[in-house]
């Protein structure tokens, strides 16, 4: 048989091995990396894979370490988390809550707001979820809330952390498309291509992320008025109307000047990412003293929460990247290549086939997992094919949103769960979040149509 053709079914095989033993529930970066290995031997025995090329992974390891961009990681992590543990993320929620909730839906629109501010505060969807669901889903549900309704807003809001910035998962796709894109340029003979940047993802995702959250509001409007009972407003006491402004100004206004300071410096070009992250995760503690919630416990457990969270994803790059250089080598690049060119509808029926792909795939995997496996597959030709970087990164952005949402494996859905009160059954909450898939769903659409809401913003700030 012909070498290349036994690479290329091996490299298939592999593909949808590696799934099927992260569906079994094994570590997903030692799975990514001991899964690749194993398949590699096999191709090695059949001749199509030298093992020599596996020396190569100790320089990407080491340029993964000193990459100064991936800096920001653990400092936007530590920053979320210590907004959340500092109690100042619940202070936001309650106060929110009460501002919205005489109006008929305000308290869905006040955790819709809430969401996008702790997206662009701490980024992390689990916390934001719990908070979420410990604080405002009782409170829903003593208003009469439907179950179905108040599940679906919460656990869409707190995905908003994937595509609003600053996000952890818009930091990596900066960088691996920085990469992809200076690739894919010098070989077709540009040898001083426009850098592609963090930046630029960030500015990029800033009015998609801004769409997503107006959908959502407006979802909540409409069930306002075709169905009154599913949102009534909330009962507020007459002391907690007159404390209400103060209340709104010690939990709103050090925080958003926070995301400001943090956001503005990256949008304005003043600051790097990383440099951002600095001042972001300085001004969280800041804010903690302020609030007297900086204690030395508090501070162990932040630091700790962030070395496991930022260990977790750093090791499943490094298994990912055993993944990548074994497809690669096997010829499973060329495959996709080929598979990709010859699909109908040119270049977008290419983006549109790796959306649905990466959107299935989001049932059964994360969006790490994802990212770390799909994109330095599909995003080399999808860049050869003249798709603008940063549109396709916050395609990917908005559409692996749903990874979060999509059972069996939605951990949105998980998070929620585990937190909320008996009545509400975990029926109700895969059922409440199908509308929200299919507004995320009509905002990729939207964002396919005109890629302009994309590229504009970063057109405009960085030339």
């Amino acid at each position: 048989m012909d070498p290349v053709l036994i690479g290329e079914i091996l490299s298939v095989i592999m593909f949808f091995g590696i799934i099927g033993v992260l569906m079994l529930g094994y570590p997903v970066a030692f799975s990514l990396a001991g899964t690749s290995l194993f398949f590699g031997l096999i191709a090695w025995m059949f001749g199509v894979f030298d093992p020599s090329n596996l020396s190569s992974l100790a320089s990407r390891y080491l340029g993964t370490m000193v990459n100064d961009v991936l800096v920001a990681v653990p400092l936007f992590v530590f920053m979320g988390v210590m907004l959340e543990r500092s109690k100042i993320a619940e202070q936001l929620l309650i106060t929110m809550g009460r501002l919205f909730g005489e109006l008929r839906g305000g308290l869905g629109m006040s955790v819709v707001v809430v969401g996008a501010l702790l997206a662009a505060s701490t980024g992390i969807v689990g916390a934001t979820v719990v908070t979420m669901g410990l604080l405002s889903l009782p409170a829903m549900m003593r208003a009469g809330y439907d179950p179905k309704l108040a599940s679906g807003v919460i656990c869409a809001s707190g995905t908003l952390g994937q595509i609003i910035p600053p996000s952890t998962v818009l930091i990596f796709m900066g960088d691996m498309l920085s990469g992809i894109n200076a690739q894919v340029q010098m070989a077709k003979g540009n040898f001083a291509p426009t850098p592609v940047s963090v930046g630029d993802l960030f500015a990029g995702a800033f009015i998609p992320g801004l769409l997503l959250v107006l959908m959502y509001m407006l979802w909540v409007m409409f069930k306002a008025i075709s169905d009154p009972e599913s949102c009534p407003a909330l009962v507020i006491s007459a002391e907690e109307k007159k404390a209400l402004g103060r209340d709104v100004l010690v939990a709103l206004v050090p925080p958003l000047l926070l995301i400001i300071a943090v956001l503005g410096s990256i949008l304005g070009g003043i600051a790097t990412p990383t440099e951002s992250a600095s001042v972001g995760a300085v001004g969280a503690m800041v804010l903690a003293v302020l609030r007297r919630r900086m204690t030395y416990s508090i501070l162990r457990q932040v630091m700790y929460t962030t070395a496991e969270i930022t260990s977790m994803i750093f090791v499943i790059i490094l298994g990912a990247s055993v993944f990548s250089l074994v497809f690669r080598m096997m010829g499973g690049d060329a495959l996709v290549e080929d598979f990709l060119h010859s699909l109908p509808g040119g270049v977008m029926g290419a983006v549109i086939f790796v959306m649905l792909l990466m959107f299935v795939l989001g049932f059964i995997l994360d969006t790490f997992e994802i990212i770390f496996i799909v994109l330095p597959i599909t995003a080399p030709i999808l860049l050869g094919m003249d798709v603008s970087p940063v549109w396709l990164g916050v395609m990917v952005g908005v559409n692996l949103q749903t990874s979060f949402l999509t059972p069996p494996f939605g951990f949105s859905l998980f998070y929620l769960r585990g937190v909320a009160p008996r009545e509400v059954s975990t029926g109700q909450i895969y059922r409440g979040v199908i509308p929200f898939v299919a507004l995320q769903m009509l905002a990729l659409i939207v964002l396919y149509i005109f890629p302009e809401l994309a590229t504009w913003l970063p057109s405009i700030i960085f030339g």
